[in-house]
């Protein structure tokens, strides 16, 4: 008999809970253009050659990067509240 993993647990509180890194540099890179994730993060894949897929391939291999991306997300997405609750 094989052991199944557990279910993966509800994260309601968290806004990245059950998105792809993809889905994340996809977002902000329409949100900010390459160049403006460059000036917000000045990582060389977002500056020389940028695309999604070179982005990643660096990201998944450099933690404190992923966590400043990811920061920078959850930023963009208290903007996107703020504004969007404003008059």
């Amino acid at each position: 008999m094989t052991e199944s993993a557990p279910p993966p647990q509800e994260q309601p509180r968290n806004p990245l809970h059950g998105l792809t890194l993809e889905t994340i540099v996809t977002e902000l890179a329409e949100e900010y253009g390459w160049d403006g994730l460059d000036e917000r993060i000045p990582l060389r894949c977002f500056a020389f050659e940028p695309s999604v897929k070179s982005s990643l391939k660096f990201l998944r291999k450099t933690p404190w990067a992923r966590e400043k991306v990811e920061g920078l997300y959850l930023f963009m997405l208290r903007e996107r509240r703020r504004n969007a609750t404003r008059p």
